[in-house]
């Protein structure tokens, strides 16, 4: 049985049924990596013998003692502490250390039953847009993104089902479209991030990665995110959505483009309304504050990295520890005030519809490892805290994947997912792109 091609929520099916053991889905998983990890290189740090030592444990739980996790494989982005791993952040300071102790959000996985399966490649610190190794899970010519991106990689290649990853710009969404799979960066704090590796407190998040939106959901309810209200979203007819460009428009390639387009007729075609947003003037500032909130909090979080060990440090992050952008203290106050002061008025707009449209990413994965491609249509998301859902099913040129992605106002979380169910079935069908070719 090809068991590492089940989404988690028909792994747990295969399980009640008592069709599939932990350690057989193990095993099937191991044998994937075997086969594609040589090219993908998604894992930082995958121990079969842990793995295996871990699924024969969850397989002698009887069954009213199991999680709602119970026996899916997850991987660990490698900057998030893992009491059995090591957490290198692929970093030659850190290389082999071994924290031995949980990220809170490992601690939830783990006492839902989840098989932590491995640690997943990052960019340096998570903070960089030098690829590492890893390659797209559809062409070892193209970036998978990043910075989570042996977290993306993974989930798109069928290494495992499920994945975190983290987001301080684009680092969740952008590997997401990148790779053909569903990406949630959820409202601002709805997760802890407590025992991964900071960038900037005010715009960090945990991301989740899933191939369907029943997974996310799956691990929505794990994280106990909530709305106040529940969804009133009965379907894509007769529901209200808008597009937005966003003022980053001018960097969209033809294929974010076109999938735009597309994604407009689609919904309209299966008796949506759908009407195009523009901003108001205030939110053209939004990206470049995001940058100077970026460069202040990057100071704090790599100072002590450059004032013991410079020489092994990024240039990039050097650069932060310096101050060379040069924004000054009355630029950072302006940015932090600028973007809370928007946040209401976004959750205010967006609430008008069931979701807005936005793009993920300028146009599909570019070639080469050496760079993991820009944020620029998500860090203004980043920045006002809203919840984001990327949503494959597109292509561009070359027949790589490209996502939209769906907004919500502030812990609509569960909400969005419910539309992007909705809507990623459409996309999914009809946006012209297909997975099924791994």
């Amino acid at each position: 049985m090809d068991s590492y091609k089940l989404t988690a929520t028909q792994v747990l099916d295969k399980y009640k049924s008592d069709e599939l053991t932990v350690e057989q889905y193990a095993e099937s998983l191991l044998a994937r990596v075997r086969s594609r990890d040589p090219t993908v290189k998604a894992w930082a740090y995958l121990d079969p013998e842990l793995v295996l030592a871990r699924a024969r444990a969850l397989d002698q739980l009887p069954k009213d003692k199991r999680g709602p996790l119970h026996g899916v494989a997850i991987g660990v982005k490698d900057v998030i502490y893992t009491k059995d791993m090591p957490t290198a952040y692929n970093s030659p300071i850190y290389d082999r250390s071994f924290p031995k102790v949980d990220a809170a959000s490992v601690q939830i996985l783990r006492n839902a039953g989840a098989l932590i399966f491995g640690k997943t490649r990052t960019t340096e610190f998570a903070a960089t847009v030098v690829g590492p190794s890893t390659t797209n899970a559809h062409s070892a010519k193209r970036t998978p993104g990043g910075s989570s991106a042996g977290s993306g990689a993974a989930v798109g290649d069928l290494q495992v089902p499920l994945a975190l990853g983290t987001q301080t710009g684009g680092s969740t969404i952008r590997p997401g479209s990148f790779n053909g799979i569903y990406a949630l960066k959820p409202t601002w704090g709805a997760i802890s991030r407590e025992g991964q590796k900071l960038y900037s407190l005010i715009l960090d998040v945990l991301g989740l990665y899933a191939r369907s939106t029943a997974d996310l959901d799956l691990l929505a309810e794990v994280f106990d995110l909530h709305d106040d209200e529940a969804s009133l979203f009965q379907g894509v007819k007769g529901a209200k959505f808008a597009f937005c460009k966003t003022p980053n428009w001018d960097h969209a390639g033809e294929g974010t483009m076109n999938a735009l387009e597309k994604a407009v007729s689609l919904l309209r075609s299966h008796g949506a309304t759908v009407e195009e947003l523009v901003l108001p003037e205030a939110f053209d500032k939004v990206t470049l504050w995001h940058e100077i909130i970026l460069a202040g909090d990057g100071h704090a979080a790599f100072l002590p990295d450059y004032r013991t060990n410079k020489a092994q440090l990024d240039q990039f992050l050097q650069g932060h520890a310096e101050r060379i952008a040069g924004w000054t203290r009355k630029q950072q106050l302006e940015a932090f005030d600028g973007i809370a002061n928007l946040r209401p008025v976004i959750d205010e707009i967006a609430g008008r519809y069931e979701a807005i449209i936005v793009p993920s990413v300028p146009d599909e994965a570019p070639e080469g490892l050496e760079y993991t491609g820009s944020a620029i249509f998500n860090s203004m998301w980043t920045a006002l805290h809203t919840p984001v859902v990327n949503i494959p099913g597109f292509k561009g040129a070359n027949d790589m994947p490209i996502g939209l992605s769906l907004v919500a106002p502030r812990y609509r979380d569960r909400h969005l997912l419910k539309v992007s169910q909705a809507v990623g079935e459409i996309f999914e069908a009809e946006g012209g792109w297909k997975r099924d070719k791994i």
